[in-house]
């Protein structure tokens, strides 16, 4: 096995080094990345599976090694907790053949095996539907699968708050170019708190650029927004908080009993599950301001007016419906507009029901192009004219005209 290994290392070396992507059409190119992609899926499982094949063994102790983590990290060049991740993935996949069965195939990257072998680690039957959204949707979709799949699977969300907020941790170091790295780690309500902080500068930021014509990074307006919230300070010359809104989600039951019991909900929109004491810790703050989407069987009211623009009960609404823009396979969380199914010149009133979330992009696809949501409610496909699941194509109801 090790031999033929060896083999395809050298073949894979031999083609790389006559690879030349500038005699490629866009349409090669883009298969190229596609089987290349694959490739590297492929050889991070079975690098997964040896490490910790290897890791069972002395090798690591026999060469004086911290760990199995620290061994792997200096073989392979990568940092002591990727090599940690990449470990206890090997360890995961040998116990769950449906999962590793996908990732052998090239079918998940290293990132999307790790969220699946997560999730069905603690809920195995809900491994099929892990694979199924790691394959129609984005890395950050299958992430929040993931988080709620184990929350319904019965994870102590109180214990996992007090083990998460005994790690937590802030680390600042530079590199060996000179740059500056900051890293954080804790609960998902204080970073929720701390990202809230940022958003509207951030976004001011954002917006001055464009008005100078500037093109940059959504990451260098943040780290721009981090520096000035630093700098800021208030009239008595302290830090001067920044008008922020957090949305918490909580099944109205749960809410009143105080611990989600059978699939109930309680997360913080944007971070995933979280703790009930979470919840009411949050809301006891008043600062920032904490909106709370009472809900029950994840069902909303919709409440209609008659202006254009949703009130701010309805923001609140749509906030927790799409924390993201609501087309499959899009992660898009800044600038999202808000988007009439039927147009409100049509209508002439706005009702949260006939309202949807998308980002720029998909926005001026349905606007200019006919692009559209397929029917339904939250994350769905986002098709174009001629697909025969978009909306114009479904059949109306008797005694009413069909779409336009």
């Amino acid at each position: 096995m090790c031999g033929r290994l060896a083999e395809l290392r050298q073949a894979m070396a031999a083609y790389a080094a006559g690879f030349d992507a500038g005699l490629l059409t866009g349409e090669d190119a883009a298969r190229a990345r596609d089987h290349a992609a694959a490739i590297e899926h492929v050889a991070a499982t079975r690098k997964a599976l040896a490490a910790a094949r290897v890791a069972e063994g002395p090798r690591w102790r026999d060469g004086g090694g911290r760990s199995a983590a620290h061994e792997l990290a200096a073989a392979t060049g990568t940092s002591v907790r990727d090599a940690r991740d990449t470990l206890e993935l090997g360890r995961r996949l040998a116990e769950q053949p449906e999962v590793s069965a996908a990732a052998r195939r090239g079918e998940l990257s290293a990132a999307q095996s790790r969220l699946v072998s997560g999730a069905a680690g603690v809920d195995p039957a809900a491994a099929a539907r892990l694979l199924e959204r790691a394959g129609d949707g984005s890395l950050a979709e299958l992430r929040d699968e993931a988080a709620e799949t184990k929350a319904r699977a019965g994870v102590d969300l109180e214990a996992r708050r007090r083990s998460i907020h005994a790690r937590r941790g802030l680390r600042a170091w530079t590199d060996a170019e000179g740059a500056w790295h900051l890293a954080a780690t804790g609960n998902p309500d204080a970073g929720a708190q701390i990202m809230a902080a940022l958003a509207p500068l951030t976004d001011r930021r954002f917006h001055q650029a464009r008005r100078e014509g500037r093109r940059e990074p959504p990451a260098a307006y943040g780290f721009d927004a981090l520096v000035e919230l630093a700098r800021s300070p208030g009239p008595d010359g302290r830090c001067r908080p920044a008008p922020v809104k957090l949305l918490v989600r909580v099944d109205l039951d749960a809410f009143l009993r105080g611990v989600p019991v059978g699939g109930e909900t309680c997360e913080l929109v944007g971070y995933g599950p979280v703790s009930m004491s979470t919840v009411h810790d949050l809301l006891a703050t008043g600062n920032p301001v904490v909106a709370a989407v009472l809900t029950r069987a994840r069902a909303l009211v919709g409440v209609a007016h008659l202006g254009r623009q949703p009130t701010a009960h309805q923001r609140s609404a749509l906030e927790w419906l799409y924390p993201a823009c609501a087309a499959r396979g899009c992660a898009a969380q800044a600038h999202l507009q808000c988007d009439h199914r039927i147009d409100w010149a049509e209508t002439h009133f706005t009702v949260l029901d006939l309202l949807d979330v998308l980002c720029a992009h998909h926005h001026r696809l349905k606007t200019t192009e006919g692009w559209a949501l397929v029917p339904g409610v939250g994350k769905r496909a986002f098709v174009a004219p001629t697909d025969p699941r978009h909306p114009r194509h479904e059949r109306p109801p008797p005694g009413q005209p069909g779409p336009a």
